[in-house]
């Protein structure tokens, strides 16, 4: 199995030594930083640019520079998206977002995590799981979804929020580490 197989699989791997995987994030970067160097007002050229980085997306999304990601072919967009400037995403493994998701400022989204093991993490071993965020979910800014999480159905993400654990559908949470605190 290489280094790309075993990434999409959530299996230790080593990102830094596989040359496909090393291109197409070098690959990934140039398009990202077409992108935030657009004109603002050049709203067509900034959008066939999401379209050639992102892996799947619906008709209807709007993403402000500045945006990063990883590789972009993992990420998958729903229909009536919209993202705030600073969005990044780590995208090892696959970032799906649902219809309606609303994601504020300095956003983060890591599916991309290293092991606890010292002797594996000084060999530049990471692992990836992927995210899940599903319809009608509104991240404040500054939040950050960690490897992993699936956050339910019209859910709110509170500002400052560190997700590390699956947030259920119809809450508010926040808070580090991120907690229900409010169903609704």
């Amino acid at each position: 199995m290489n280094e790309k197989e075993k990434m999409l699989n959530g299996l230790l791997y080593d990102a830094n030594y596989d040359k496909s995987l090393i291109e197409e994030r070098m690959n990934c970067k140039i398009l990202c930083s077409k992108f935030n160097n657009t004109l603002y007002e050049d709203t067509e050229t900034r959008k066939n640019l999401l379209k050639q980085i992102i892996g799947k997306f619906k008709n209807n999304f709007v993403i402000e520079p500045s945006f990063w990601c990883d590789y972009g072919y993992n990420i998958e967009i729903g229909e009536n998206f919209y993202s705030n400037h600073n969005l990044i995403i780590l995208d090892p493994a696959k970032v799906i977002f649902g219809d309606n998701v609303f994601i504020g400022p300095n956003c983060g989204f890591y599916t991309a995590g290293h092991p606890l093991n010292i002797e594996e993490r000084n060999k530049g071993l990471e692992y990836a799981k992927p995210i899940i965020v599903s319809n009608n979910v509104w991240f404040g800014g500054n939040v950050v979804v960690m490897p992993g999480v699936t956050i339910g159905e019209n859910s709110i993400i509170g500002a400052g929020s560190v997700v590390v654990k699956n947030i259920p559908s119809n809450v508010v949470a926040c808070g580090n580490p991120c907690k229900v605190i409010k169903h609704i």
